[in-house]
């Protein structure tokens, strides 16, 4: 068959499993680092602990759900070469945060509230849904996207019903062992909605043979062989800022009290 007749044909996708089982492991961390913030963002006399509220929304947004979306993301396979707008990538990493964090600052004044839970679950949902298929949207491959609403739609469905659980989880698992489980479910969660709407989307090659593994270039475009070190370095950053901050409130800040 000629170049010319292959041109916008589906392109044969796969996922690399050791990848996949790897952004599972993100979003369990991300989430287990969230849950464990989020136990301080209430201060003892009452009202929000800012930088706590942050540090959940980073590790939960930033680590649990950027960071896992562009690690399963380096996990597929498209027999063409491919690359990310930066400006769409660093969009859907702030939105993620910033959604993240709302929602948990929203609940965290009346964490009993179930109108409250359910209408900030909702937009972190859709929160996360946005950042997801930005994201998706930042992709440079020779061809476009075909989508299936009704896989988009469901992911979405899951987004806000992983969101809800993620907030009511929050402020109802004290114990460590009870942490651990929730990250773990809140893990495959997070996965069940990016593998969902990444089913939702069937890429389609309009390159001929010679040029499909050409990667793209533009203004601000990074190759998908340079995402793993970006992603890395916004984990580990956040990583290190949500250390820090604990580290902080959990030694110097009872020192400084006593003295």
């Amino acid at each position: 068959m000629s170049s010319a007749l292959q041109a916008g044909t589906l392109a044969e996708t796969s996922y690399e499993a050791s990848l996949v089982l790897l952004s599972y492991a993100i979003a369990v961390l991300g989430s287990f680092v969230a849950l464990t913030a989020a136990q301080h963002m209430r201060r003892p006399g009452g009202g929000l602990n800012w930088l706590n509220v942050l540090s959940a929304g980073a590790a939960l947004g930033g680590i649990g759900v950027w960071a896992m979306h562009f690690t399963g993301m380096l996990a597929l396979r498209l027999g063409m070469g491919s690359a990310y707008a930066m400006a769409e990538t660093l969009v859907s990493l702030v939105a993620a945060v910033a959604a993240t964090s709302g929602a948990l600052a929203f609940v965290a004044l009346r964490p009993d509230s179930g109108a409250r839970l359910l209408g900030a679950g909702t937009v972190l949902g859709l929160g996360v849904a946005f950042m997801h298929y930005l994201g998706m949207f930042g992709m440079r491959f020779p061809g476009f996207i075909q989508w299936s609403a009704p896989l988009v739609a469901l992911s979405v469905v899951i987004a806000v019903a992983a969101a809800c659980a993620a907030l009511w989880l929050a402020f109802r698992t004290r114990k460590l062992a009870l942490r651990g489980l929730a990250a773990l479910v809140m893990g495959v969660a997070v996965c069940a909605m990016h593998y969902t709407g990444m089913a939702a989307a069937d890429f389609i090659c309009t390159a001929p043979d010679a040029l499909r593994q050409a990667t793209p270039t533009g203004f601000a475009v990074v190759s998908a062989m340079d995402l793993p070190l970006l992603t890395a370095l916004v984990a580990v950053g956040m990583a290190a800022l949500i250390g820090y901050d604990q580290l902080i409130q959990r030694y110097l800040v009872p020192q400084a009290v006593r003295t």
